[in-house]
């Protein structure tokens, strides 16, 4: 009780601060997905300890004051949020608690598009647009019809005769092609980018000046009508819309079964991305109106609605231990593992926190609560610390204790100038592995069936002592192994010999040598010709190679001097393991640098930058002073579009890529 009663005023007075800095101040400094997580958390010792509850939680109100900009106006009726709900086991007890208030009914399920916007209530008199409130603390909203006058799809005079006050309930967005489209002019202009279309519009609304509102493509969408006449469904309310020229989402349904509407749940799971606007779920209501006034409210909450949330992209969890892992070059990688959070659909357990330095930049330190993110959907990072959540007595990760009492059997090295520390030696079992694992990758030789679990047999096997052993191993050796039978060490056996004739490019990046990547292990190869060169390049040649400085070179040259390396290499000849050189000259990108960010719909990241290279162009991981394209997918990276207006990078679209690719 004691614990739970601590954490919980840690996380009141931090969810306070949250909320003041978003409504107040406009000035959001953590992600809606990072307050929704804490928010849950709160929630659940709140259930677990009801007399914990603080008459100033965040789940006592709807949101916080309105800021003073506008005159402040009363809502006739309150613009209360609804509870959320994340699973179909939340949306059956939220079924049964009704069922309990209205025993004997039944119900039909009206559901809808939760749209990511500044909610909004438009007032019309006899049909007239006559003013316009935002939510505010949801008894009290801001006047800004000045601003919503100059929205174009707002309505000034209703389709046809509407007698009275009619009150429309919506959310004003900004489309996502519409907010695209601004940030490049921003961009072309020197201005900086704006973050997401959710701010910008409640920032443009909040505006004094309706010049500039209207200089903006805002869009009113509506949810809900209210009338002075009665209106039985909300079915009947969303029709009307339509009738009196009010736009919706266009994509409400009802449903009389639970299972229908679990489908309609996951299946705009996918197609939401699809939306013009942005959403993070589903609004769940009962359809009779009739039922939704006598279930009542529980707090500030309606009873007879939810709202379905759609995995979050962040989430905040509690750091449990900082592990150390070490990689095919012998790099000693730290990764955090933290309770199972779920992030963007899927359960993240762990992260990497990439070096010491890392670490120390963001002390992060076990025990620590922290906000996770998916960086483009896929690799999970730790983005900073909640500071003010940290537990006493928590000290600072030490780094080279920890690598000595993780790996006491190793020695480590951290090289003057970097953040990693290394195996001294880089050699032995665990490394072969990892470096086997890479040359086989998919991005350098790409062995079929040379997969982690079949690498680890041939190591433990004593059958590769190095990388060209591959090369030795026979079907009958395999067929000995546990994991083989016929068709298996057939298969194995003949993608092995495949690929004695690879592609020159793809040898130099499997063998592993020290900052060449895919990118640079072309630019040796289309400047050099052959592995011969290459290996016998001075100093000086490597560093008049585009994109290989000192380090690169200094790691390059190093390489090919080791005694070790140099007798690889001629195993590799006695077994006739002979590269092609693919050198590509000319083509229509030749001299055109690229840099993708976001995902493309037509094609995976690494099939573009080959079609990008088969046409002479170069793929580049990050935008530097000499990417001439960044190509905006889905879901783009903010940084590198920064980085791309501090350089004057052109950004282009997938459509435009692959008219430069035909």
């Amino acid at each position: 009780m004691s614990q739970a009663s601590k954490r919980y005023e840690e996380l009141l007075t931090l969810l306070n601060r949250y909320a003041h800095e978003y409504y107040v101040l406009d000035e959001p400094t953590v992600d809606d997905a990072v307050y929704d997580s804490l928010i849950r958390e709160l929630r659940d010792i709140e259930s677990k300890y009801p007399e914990l509850i603080s008459p100033d939680s965040p789940t006592q109100r709807v949101a916080a004051v309105p800021l003073d900009k506008f005159v402040k106006v009363e809502h006739h009726v309150p613009m209360i949020s609804l509870n959320d709900v994340f699973s179909r086991e939340d949306v059956e007890a939220w079924v049964k608690r009704m069922d309990k208030l209205l025993p004997g009914s039944t119900h039909e399920f009206f559901c809808d598009i939760k749209m990511d916007g500044l909610a909004c209530a438009l007032i019309y008199v006899d049909g007239v647009f006559t003013q316009a409130v935002t939510r505010g603390d949801s008894r009290i909203g801001e006047d800004v019809t000045m601003n919503v006058r100059t929205i174009k799809n707002v309505p000034l005079r209703l389709l046809g005769e509407h007698p009275g006050r009619l009150e429309i309930r919506g959310e004003i967005v900004m489309y996502k092609d519409d907010f695209a489209k601004l940030n490049q002019v921003r961009e072309r202009e020197g201005l900086s980018i704006f973050k997401n279309p959710r701010n910008l519009a409640a920032g443009t609304i909040r505006q004094l000046d309706p010049k500039l509102v209207a200089a903006r493509p805002l869009n009113f969408i509506g949810y809900d009508v209210l009338a002075e006449s009665d209106i039985p469904t909300n079915r009947e309310a969303y029709e009307l819309m339509s009738e009196i020229g009010i736009t919706n989402s266009k994509h409400s349904a009802v449903f009389t079964g639970l299972d229908d509407v679990m489908h309609f749940v996951d299946e705009w799971d996918t197609k939401r991305h699809d939306l013009p606007f942005n959403t993070d779920g589903l609004v769940i209501k009962v359809n009779n109106r009739k039922q939704f006034t006598e279930l009542g409210t529980v707090g500030k909450n309606p009873r007879g609605a939810v709202a379905y949330k759609y995995a979050a992209e962040q989430a905040t969890t509690v750091v449990k231990d900082i592990v150390i892992s070490i990689g095919r070059t012998g790099a000693a990688t730290p990764v955090a593992v933290f309770d199972p959070v779920q992030i963007a659909g899927t359960t993240v357990q762990h992260a990497s926190l990439h070096n010491a330095d890392e670490i120390e930049r963001k002390d992060i330190r076990i025990g620590d609560t922290v906000i996770i993110f998916k960086a483009g959907d896929i690799i999970p990072q730790v983005e900073s610390v909640v500071t003010e959540l940290r537990p006493k007595g928590t000290k600072a990760f030490d780094y080279p204790s920890e690598l000595a009492r993780q790996y006491p059997e190793l020695e480590f090295v951290r090289p003057e100038g970097e953040a990693v520390y290394r195996v001294k030696g880089a050699s032995g079992p665990l490394l072969l592995k990892r470096a086997l694992e890479h040359f086989a990758s998919k991005g350098a030789l790409d062995i079929d069936g040379m997969g982690e679990k079949n690498v680890v047999a041939l190591v433990d096997a004593g059958l590769v002592h190095d990388l060209a052993d591959l090369y030795m191993v026979t079907k009958e050796q395999l067929l000995e192994l546990d994991r083989f039978a016929e068709i298996s060490a057939t298969k194995l056996s003949e993608a092995i010999a495949a690929k004695k004739q690879p592609p020159l490019s793809r040898f130099v990046y499997g063998l592993g040598i020290r900052h060449v990547g895919t990118q640079t292990a072309i630019d040796l190869v289309n400047h050099f010709g052959s592995l011969e060169k290459l290996a016998h390049a001075t100093l000086e040649d490597l560093q008049n190679v585009e994109g290989v400085g000192d380090v690169v070179a200094e790691s390059i040259l190093a390489w090919f001097a080791d005694a070790d390396n140099i007798k690889l290499l001629e195993k590799f000849d006695q077994l006739s393991v002979k590269p092609k050189s693919d050198v590509v000259s000319g083509g229509k990108l030749a001299g055109k640098n690229f840099v993708i960010t976001g995902t493309l719909e037509s094609m995976g990241r690494d099939e573009a930058a080959e079609k990008i290279r088969a046409l002479g162009g170069t793929f580049q991981s990050s935008v530097g002073k000499d990417t001439n394209y960044l190509v905006a997918g889905g879901k783009v990276g903010e940084s590198k579009l920064a980085k791309a207006k501090k350089y004057g990078t052109e950004v282009i679209d997938e459509q435009k890529l692959l008219e430069m690719l035909k």
